[in-house]
């Protein structure tokens, strides 16, 4: 359903502009109240903002881990996929939370790719067909003391070849 509203979408406004709306209106993302509030023209930047309020505040007055989690979670996945485009196949595969102090008021996350990164993915997967990729990020408070680090592993893979992958796959059972 969010694939062809995008596509729709696309007809009338930049693909950044439905990125950071989508989310911020998405139901599954506003649970997590965090905001994305910068989408570069060229996804390869983006900026989630996480406010302390009664929705996510733990026993201990502080964010609650796993609002902390959700806000982050999607974000990779989508934003490559966006770059990417439809040729390729992209997993959040798995993911590592260090909480390393508490988070007491507004704190903020980005998620950045850079050009030279995107062509190394994609002379990775037209190599090797299927790759895994560990990013990092953190959310850090104002005084840009790091409240959490999360390593984020994605897979990606060449769609044709992860389409043949689940052929064989589904005829093995």
């Amino acid at each position: 359903m969010y694939r062809v509203l995008t596509q729709f979408l696309q007809r009338f406004f930049k693909t950044s502009t439905i990125y950071k709306y989508g989310f911020n209106w998405s139901p599954m993302y506003r649970r997590t109240t965090a905001r994305l509030t910068t989408v570069s023209d060229d996804l390869h930047k983006v900026v989630i903002t996480l406010k302390l309020n009664w929705k996510n505040r733990n026993y201990a007055g502080s964010i609650f881990g796993g609002s902390m989690l959700a806000a982050t979670d999607p974000i990779y996945m989508i934003q490559l996929i966006q770059i990417l485009g439809d040729d390729y196949v992209v997993w959040d595969k798995a993911v590592e939370a260090q909480y390393r102090r508490p988070g007491k008021g507004t704190i903020t996350g980005e998620f950045l790719f850079s050009a030279e990164e995107i062509v190394t993915i994609k002379n990775d997967v037209a190599k090797s067909k299927e790759i895994d990729i560990v990013k990092s990020m953190s959310l850090v408070d104002d005084k840009q003391n790091i409240i959490a680090t999360f390593n984020k592993t994605l897979y990606i893979a060449d769609k044709d070849f992860y389409k043949q992958k689940l052929k064989k796959r589904q005829s093995q059972t």
